[in-house]
């Protein structure tokens, strides 16, 4: 794995990393324009699937945070691009938002409700059990099953709410087929963002707050992997599992580089 020192490009994730809750995490908007100054080439990661990147820039800025659309890339981006290699021109009935419709559509792909290649279930606030059953009924006909991502639940202001995962599982329950997910922990999408910025998993680093998905992630992409505890994991978190982060920080406060020390010396001496 490559050191601290040799990173050129970073991966970051964004909810637990930079923002929570639509509040910058100390240190998040500074370590951006320190990238942005220095030409460091970096993408935010995100498993929502619900935003294009132009409306998450948006948010973002609204939070503070200076992040252009280019530099987001979501697993919606992933799951487009991870289709167009495997069934350019392809057709599709999705189940999600418009971070996912607008991605498939700037891929080549067709929305259909007729014998779709793929069945592709997102992140969406607006579930219906006409949608999803029409999603069964497809994936029985031999439709190919795909999730963006795979977590079952994700926040709000009033606690969880159900999320890809759980709608997927529903799918295979009655369907008896399981989904290829795309989106973290898949390595794929890693790769896929490496490829976005044209890095390397020698050069490149990827900061995350879950063990599950951003490190594991990471290190199966061989990525130099930093653990930051502004988000869900802390110590005893990293303990469960069996494998470790690169580095654990506080926050990404702590990989803003050292500001020089001016000398009090006298002119002269």
């Amino acid at each position: 794995m490559p050191t601290r020192a040799e990173i050129e490009c970073w991966l970051t994730d964004m909810d637990g990393v930079l923002v929570h809750e639509n509040t910058p995490i100390p240190g998040a908007s500074e370590l951006l324009e320190h990238w942005r100054s220095t030409g460091t080439p970096f993408l935010v990661l995100t498993n929502n699937s619900i935003f294009t990147p132009r409306d998450l820039s948006a948010r973002l800025r609204a939070s503070g945070l200076v992040v252009p659309e280019e530099s987001i890339w979501t697993s919606a981006l992933a799951t487009a691009d991870f289709l167009r290699t495997q069934l350019p021109g392809g057709t599709a009935f999705v189940i999600g938002e418009a971070g996912l419709t607008t991605a498939l559509h700037e891929a080549g792909f067709i929305m259909t409700e007729t014998d779709p290649d793929y069945v592709v279930v997102g992140e969406t606030r607006n579930y219906s059990f006409e949608a999803i059953t029409k999603a069964i009924r497809f994936i029985g006909r031999g439709a190919r099953f795909i999730a963006t991502n795979p977590d079952a639940t994700g926040p709000s202001t009033e606690g969880v709410l159900p999320a890809t995962g759980a709608i997927s599982a529903l799918i295979t329950k009655a369907t008896g087929k399981e989904p290829y997910v795309v989106g973290k922990p898949n390595p794929m999408m890693f790769r896929s963002a490496l490829n976005r910025i044209g890095a390397h998993s020698e050069n490149t680093g990827m900061i995350g707050d879950r063990m599950d998905t951003d490190i594991v992630a990471g290190i199966e992409a061989g990525l130099h992997t930093v653990l930051v505890l502004t988000g869900i994991s802390d110590p005893a978190e990293i303990e469960r599992y069996p494998f470790r982060p690169s580095e654990v920080l506080d926050s990404v406060a702590d990989l803003l580089p050292d500001e020089p020390v001016e000398s009090e010396m006298p002119e002269g001496i």
